[in-house]
């Protein structure tokens, strides 16, 4: 199956020496991101919770304090239900860098044009602000969908995952609408990786290489269905 060959292509690419300095300055990244994050949901709960209370046997209590200590556990929380979103806004930072890299390694013969900065970026935040809605949708539905909020969560990130990642991947060789109609085409195996890419997300440690590692995995797999459609060579976009 085409789509699990571009996941293994993908994880042994993030080894090779050119990719692995991103792979490296994207964990840097993701990490200092979550700390940030720790520590302002700390630093807030710190600030706007009031008071104490007294405990038998124990004492005054301060709510504040022992509440942001106390939020320390949301950490691997936060990393399941905001990795997606991470992973959208570093689509359009590395993103391009690691399809070029890909490319120049595994298809020098079709080796496609950058796509431009600030349209890479505003289809990012686009998708970020999408999969951010995904999230927060989950979370309130969680109660009333019960064993199936997970279908939602995924299938939902899945798609929008894959639909970004994939035609930020096709329009170095394709003009917009040709990338999109060949997403659309191939909409049910550009889901499917789409899907194995938020699974991987919410998997710690895992996790923190998801968003190169979706790079890696749709290039390779823009190649690979190009490939089968018999039209491997790039076509102009411009």
């Amino acid at each position: 199956m085409i789509v699990t060959s571009a996941l293994f292509r993908a994880w042994g690419d993030l080894l090779r020496p050119r990719i692995l300095s991103l792979v490296l300055m994207g964990i840097g990244l993701t990490i200092l991101l979550f700390v940030i994050l720790q520590a302002g949901a700390f630093w807030l709960i710190r600030a706007f919770t009031p008071g104490s209370f007294s405990l038998p046997w124990i004492g005054a209590i301060d709510l504040g304090n022992t509440l942001s200590w106390s939020s320390l556990a949301l950490f691997p929380l936060m990393g399941i239900f905001l990795m997606a979103p991470v992973a959208a806004g570093f689509c359009g930072i590395f993103a391009e860098r690691v399809s070029e890299a890909v490319e120049q390694i595994h298809y020098p013969s079709a080796e496609g044009q950058p796509v431009d900065l600030l349209d890479g970026l505003l289809e990012s935040l686009a998708l970020v602000a999408a999969v951010i809605g995904v999230a927060v949708l989950s979370l309130v539905l969680t109660p009333f969908l019960g064993p199936f909020a997970p279908v939602l969560f995924y299938g939902a990130n899945g798609w929008l995952l894959g639909r970004e990642f994939f035609q930020m991947a096709a329009r170095r060789h394709l003009r917009g609408p040709q990338a999109t109609a060949l997403r659309k085409q191939n909409n049910g195996k550009i889901t499917i990786a789409g899907v194995m890419i938020a699974i991987l997300l919410t998997v710690p440690v895992v996790n923190i290489v998801g968003p190169l590692l979706a790079a890696a995995a749709f290039t390779h797999l823009f190649h690979l269905i190009r490939g089968r459609t018999g039209r491997s060579s790039p076509v102009p976009r411009g």
